[in-house]
Order: C-alpha cells, then structure tokens, then sequence
C-alpha cells in the first residue's frame, strides 16, 4: 500500500481540528453546546428580531412566551417515561404493605417485572399505577418523595441521576430565551406535581410556569392547618389539544416559540405559529443512538410523524438534529457541580 506524503496528511489533520472548531462554539458564547449549525443561527435571529426594539420584527416582552415540552425535549423519556420509571420503583416499595398486589393486575405484572404485560394494557391499567402512588399524600410530601428520585436514583444505561438526564443544549436556551426577555413555561404530558418538584432547579422553571397532566385535590383541615391532598381523580391529561386548551386556560395568550419533540406536541406548534406576530417551532429530533437514543415514526414513545412531516414543509418550523447539531448532549452530573 503506497503511504500518503506526510504534507497530504498534516493537511487533512489541520482540515479535520479546523472543521471541529467551526462547528463548536467556544464556551463564553451563547449557546455554547450547540453546533455552528442552522438551527442554532434560527435560534439567535429569532430572538434577536424579536427583542430588539429597532426590529420591524419586534415582541413586545409581554407577549415573549415561550413553551416546551418536557419528555424528549428537555430531557430523555427512552425506553419508558421517567415518571413510568418512578410509578414503577414506586409500586415495589409499597408491596410489602399492599400483600394483595402479588396476585392483582397491573400491580402483579410491576412487581414481576413483566414489562410487555403492562405496556400492552390499556390506559386504564396505567392510571391505577398513579392513582396508587400519586394520591392520598399532601403535595409538599408528595413533591419530597419525587425530589429525592429525581436526584438520587439512576439511570441504568448512562448511571446518571434522573436530575442529569436533562439536555444540556436546551437548558443553554431556556437561559438565553429568559436573559432576552421571554417568559418560559415547560407544557408537558408529565404530571404537573411531580415536574414541579425540580424544574427550577434543573431549568430555572419556577412551579408556578409548569402546566402539566394533573389529577383532583382534597382542602384538608389538620388541626389548626389547612393542606392540600392528592387524589386520585384525573382533571386534566395534558397531550395533543388538551395542551393548547391549557395554555389559553392558563397563560391566556399564544405563544411566540414552541419546543417539542413528538405528535404529542403537533397541536401546540400549529397553534403557536398560526398568528400575524413572528412565531418559530422547534422539534427535538432524536438522531443520536450513541449519546441518546434514535427514534421517531415507529416509536411507541415520543412518536414523530405528523410533526416531522410539517416541519419540512414550514419555514418557521425547525428540526433540531440532536447528533449534528449538540456538540454535547448532557451536562456535567449534579455531584461535579
């Protein structure tokens, strides 16, 4: 085999680092995590357009409302959502006070570990996990318990905590979004209570701009105390319309940016660039097996079809390609902090 002259490979070398370089920010610039790519400039002239008073394209910061999902868009949800997760260790560790769950479903199949069992059961099978795990609890204890999984229990492919499954390129944007004057609310399908737990701590969301499935509350008298209750009646699952229904109920205005990554948040993203202001979405495409996972059409988790299709065909619609466009995909875990 006839070698390379030495100069043809010091070029290829240089060209390669120099590539590398380009495409990565440094760290002292805005959105350092990301590529150099379309996706990060569609970002930086949006808000840019946006916030500077000098702009024909100008928002108001009254009107900067941002929204994301939470599942696959500010952090992972493969193989199960993390709540499923929590639901889940949640059930093990109260078998031992509930004897009759060894011989009664879905409970049985948690308790075997018969995962295709539960998966393959209707919703109804789900919300029994919930109720039972999720209810009869004031709030704040109930917030405790999660905050302590979030933060302590972990991941088994990246033995990471949960707190740590979150992306560190779209915590970069949710800081600049808020440093440029918009108001960020996570709309996810994850359960209000259990998001509010840590969002601020992880995003910098505070409890107050989390809107997500939640089920009914008990105003209980404790002595000279009044508290609230979870319990086990569903109020809102928030997925698909029910998300845009909640945000007209609850921010009471449209958003100007939209974040997802799935069918799940096709509605919100139609909604929110269906207005005569400059509006964007943006879709978390998950490309990447080695760092994440991959996955969109044929996925029971996260599905994207309809969503993905769109996207090619709208130019305020923007497919973030996690493989090329994160030059990381997590951050530094809490405990390097």
């Amino acid at each position: 085999m006839k070698l390379k002259p030495l100069s043809l490979l010091l070029m290829l070398t240089l060209s390669s680092t120099s590539a590398l370089a380009v495409t990565c920010q440094s760290n002292t610039s805005d959105l350092p995590s990301w590529a150099n790519s379309e996706r990060r400039s569609a970002i930086l002239e949006f808000v840019e357009e946006v916030s500077n008073p000098n702009s024909p394209r100008f928002v108001a910061a009254k009107d900067r409302i941002a929204v994301f999902d939470n599942d696959g868009t500010l952090w992972s949800e493969q193989p199960m959502y993390y709540q499923l997760v929590f639901t889940l260790e949640q059930i093990k560790g109260l078998a031992s006070k509930h004897p009759q769950w060894k011989n009664q479903t879905p409970f049985k199949w948690v308790l075997e570990d018969d995962i295709e069992s539960l998966m393959k059961a209707d919703h109804h099978a789900l919300l029994e996990l919930l109720q039972a795990t999720h209810s009869g609890l004031t709030v704040e204890a109930f917030q405790q318990i999660v905050h302590s999984w979030v933060t302590k229990s972990k991941n088994q492919r990246f033995e990471r905590s949960y707190i740590d499954m979150t992306y560190q390129p779209m915590k970069e944007m949710l800081t600049y979004l808020k440093a440029n004057g918009f108001t960020n609310y996570i709309v996810s399908g994850g359960g209000s209570d259990f998001m509010r737990a840590w969002t601020e701590q992880a995003y910098g969301i505070p409890a107050e701009n989390v809107i997500g499935s939640s089920f009914g509350y008990d105003v209980v008298k404790v002595g000279a105390d009044t508290v609230i209750v979870k319990n086990g009646e569903l109020v809102s699952n928030n997925d698909k319309q029910v998300k845009v229904e909640n945000i007209q109920r609850i921010i009471g205005k449209k958003p100007i940016l939209a974040v997802g990554n799935s069918d799940g948040d096709h509605a919100m993203m139609q909604w929110s660039t269906s207005q005569n202001i400059p509006s964007m979405a943006m879709i978390v495409h998950h490309t990447d097996s080695e760092r994440e996972w991959q996955y969109d059409r044929n996925s029971s988790i996260g599905r994207l079809d309809k969503a993905l299709d769109e996207a090619k065909q709208k130019d305020n619609w923007h497919l973030i390609d996690m493989k090329n466009d994160w030059c990381t995909v997590f951050g530094a875990t809490s405990a390097s902090k």
